[in-house]
């Protein structure tokens, strides 16, 4: 089971967090994640996402989406703290979900690129959503062999499970 974790703070733009954690569930799946796992989407307006963008990518003003996968740990060898285990050896009691990472978006942000870029706000939000679970699963654009494959992928995803409210 996949738990999406959204919370919308920002009131600049409303969105629909049922439609796009379910958007981001179906990605994950499709992306190889099983099995019990953990994603936040925060959805943030224009102040907060320009510090996490300068803090986190050295880059000023507001971005449309960051992602932050949690990179795998070791498994543990001793006792897991609030699993239900007494003690080095024993197996815990209860599953522990894979935390994937956090994606967040700037609703504000994405309503004006879906100007420039001649689509709805629904289809920039949906690529967005998408384009973030690709970097938690390890997709990368900074070499453009890989930006293509990113953008193919990204479209497949977007045909499989996203329908635009204008069809």
């Amino acid at each position: 089971m996949i738990d999406i974790y959204a919370a919308d703070e920002q009131g600049d733009v409303t969105v629909d967090l049922e439609r796009w954690s379910e958007l981001c569930r179906q990605a994950l799946i499709e992306e190889g994640v099983r099995g019990l796992a953990e994603v936040s989407l925060i959805f943030t307006g224009e102040a907060a996402m320009g510090e996490l963008n300068e803090q986190f990518m050295g880059k000023r003003g507001p971005t449309d989406v960051l992602s932050f996968p949690i990179d795998a740990e070791p498994e543990p060898t001793g006792r897991v703290p609030d699993a239900g285990g007494t003690g080095p050896g024993e197996t815990p009691t209860a599953d522990i979900p894979q935390l994937v990472g956090d994606i967040v978006i700037c609703p504000a942000v994405a309503a004006r690129n879906a100007i420039e870029h001649g689509c709805s706000f629904e289809d920039e939000v949906a690529l967005l959503v998408v384009h973030g679970v690709l970097h938690l699963r390890g997709w990368d654009h900074v070499v453009d062999e890989e930006a293509e494959r990113m953008e193919a992928r990204e479209q497949e995803l977007l045909s499989r499970h996203y329908r635009s409210n204008a069809t």
